[in-house]
């Protein structure tokens, strides 16, 4: 028998385990890819692909938007305000757990922030709905109890950003802290040690040692995080903003469910999808380099 055989032989139900998976993306992410076609046409649904061509009338108009450069500075803002805090939250924490040397309370600290990982944003929302209410919220009566007065955070265009920044890394540090604390694991101690016999204290062993150990996977999360730059969280905003902060809530993903959804303008909403689909594409691919480059990381 070959070694191709008997590779195949050994690893034929690892491919048939992947078949599901494989039908899956296929089904919804490269079948539907048919669509793209509204883009290019005033699409009517009754007449459905046979829709009459416009070429590229659709992105002209949406060049034309009025709100666009809004939309898409809101998307870029507050993507990138949730990549920098998504990078230095989950870092510190790692750090601290790693300091603590009781194991029980360390493994119970990771359970807690763990949990709203699992928690869909469609739940979570009523949750920060509840406690940011003006009127009977818990964070504004505590704010009120020196004195100030109650803040509409879901409601006000100068907070809504900064609640999803911070909602979005209350809900996802924990998960993210995993990546940096295995990074810790794979410092070697002895550089502890002699950093330890060199007169250094844990602050400067955390700066000279600890966070060097951390560099190389804390570039490899930053560069593959550049490809969601476009990706300021839907299903999160979708949840929590209303017509007052369309101002400095709407993204590109809320503007396309409203233009595609509520007010059935499918070609121009299919536009909008595909032009940040590009754009995406060429941030992708470009993390996906500077990781190779900075972090010597490739798929294959």
């Amino acid at each position: 028998m070959s070694g191709l055989s008997r590779l195949w032989k050994r690893e034929w139900p690892l491919h048939l385990m992947l078949l599901p998976a494989i039908g899956l993306v296929l089904i919804f992410s490269y079948v539907p890819m048919a669509g793209i076609i509204m883009a290019f046409q005033k699409y009517v649904p009754n007449k459905g692909f046979g829709s009459p061509f416009i070429g590229l009338k659709n992105f002209q108009l949406l060049m034309e938007y009025p709100d666009i450069g809004r939309i898409f500075f809101n998307t870029v803002y507050i993507a990138v305000m949730k990549i920098v805090a998504g990078l230095f939250v989950p870092i510190t924490i790692a750090i601290l757990l790693n300091e603590l040397r009781r194991e029980w309370i360390k493994r119970t600290f990771q359970t807690l922030v763990y949990l709203p990982h699992f928690m869909s944003w469609v739940l979570l929302s009523g949750i920060l709905v509840d406690v940011l209410s003006p009127s009977s919220g818990v964070l504004n009566q505590l704010l009120g109890i020196f004195g100030i007065k109650p803040i509409f955070f879901l409601g006000d265009n100068a907070w809504f950003p900064y609640v999803m920044v911070g909602s979005d890394v209350w809900k996802e540090f924990g998960f993210g802290t995993i990546v940096y604390l295995a990074a810790l694991t794979g410092i070697n101690p002895s550089l502890y040690e002699a950093a330890e016999i060199d007169g250094a204290g844990r602050w400067k062993q955390t700066f000279h040692v600890t966070l060097p150990g951390m560099m190389p996977i804390i570039v490899l999360m930053l560069t593959l995080n550049i490809g969601n730059v476009l990706n300021a969280g839907f299903e999160q905003i979708f949840n929590l903003y209303s017509p007052p902060v369309y101002e400095s809530a709407d993204i590109i993903d809320t503007f396309v469910y409203r233009m595609g959804v509520q007010q059935a303008q499918f070609g121009f909403a299919t536009a909008v999808g595909l032009l940040k689909s590009i754009v995406s594409f060429i941030f992708i691919s470009l993390s996906y380099v500077m990781a190779y480059r900075l972090a010597n990381y490739r798929i294959f």
